[in-house]
């Protein structure tokens, strides 16, 4: 199997044209259950302390896989259903993040970039 996203893509329109699903694959259901996968995922992480969640048994961490598997299926998707490029939508977003976020103001920091205080101004 080819591992670009196009071709991923479209082993999952096969998928569910062979099942004939894509009727029930609305943005709406694909973004519901996109939603529910992420829960599902972090479901793995809750109770865990910092060091623990960096530290998975093999078992778990497969067990996550599966789940981070289950995000990125339905993401693509929604994005296929909506015509979305997602790699292009990502490399904006970043480039977007890189503004609001500038090294010299965000280094260190996990403040959200209206809290940034900018060292040119002394704050």
């Amino acid at each position: 199997m080819n591992h670009d996203i196009p071709s991923l893509t479209q082993s999952l329109r096969d998928f569910a044209q062979a099942r004939d699903w894509a009727q029930f694959h609305s943005p709406k259901n694909l973004a519901s259950a996109l939603s529910v996968e992420a829960a599902e995922l972090l479901e793995h992480f809750q109770w865990l302390t910092e060091e623990q969640s960096r530290t998975l048994a093999a078992p778990k961490k497969a067990e996550v896989a599966a789940e981070a598997a289950d995000v990125l299926l339905y993401l693509l998707q929604l994005c296929d259903k909506l015509q979305i490029d997602l790699l292009e939508a990502a490399r904006l977003k970043l480039a977007v993040n890189a503004e609001k976020y500038p090294v010299d103001r965000a280094r260190g920091s996990s403040q959200k970039y209206t809290d940034l205080t900018d060292p040119k101004q002394g704050g």
